[in-house]
């Protein structure tokens, strides 16, 4: 049996009109919705102009494999929370829209942890600044375009 947990995730970026309906497909596919408790995500939420914020409990293995595939696919930045388990720490995930998906470890509150051997990696106070900041991505508003 899989490890399922609480995961989040907000998206941004330039979003096609052509591709909005598999995008919705994919939110809606995840049981994915607005708020905590809130009702399942439907197609007129969708809105221009803001980050989209999405969450869900009991999310198998923390992640929105389908969706993230597809904002990676399609440049679609995001940043994704997921609780951690018996399996895993809690991590934050960030897309910036290029390259690759980054993992920081965090706490249950999501705030960014790091230890001491990447402290030592990273050697200098200016690059572990770097790295909280490359943590703490503010993902840009959705607009389809």
């Amino acid at each position: 049996m899989v490890d399922r947990v609480s995961a989040s995730i907000v998206i941004g970026g330039n979003l096609p009109a052509i591709h909005v309906p598999t995008f919705i497909g994919f939110v809606i596919g995840e049981g994915l919705s607005l708020d905590w408790e809130g009702e399942p995500f439907r197609a007129e939420h969708l809105a221009s102009g803001s980050p989209l914020a999405l969450m869900a409990h009991e999310v198998a293995l923390g992640r929105f494999e389908p969706l993230e595939d597809f904002c990676v696919a399609h440049g679609l930045p995001y940043v994704r929370w997921c609780a951690g388990c018996s399996s895993w720490a809690a991590q934050r995930a960030v897309f910036t829209g290029e390259g690759v998906i980054r993992l920081f470890p965090v706490d249950g509150d999501d705030g960014v942890l790091i230890d001491r051997a990447t402290v030592m990696e990273l050697g200098n106070v200016e690059a572990i600044i770097a790295y909280l900041d490359a943590a703490d991505f503010e993902v840009p508003l959705l607009h389809i375009v």
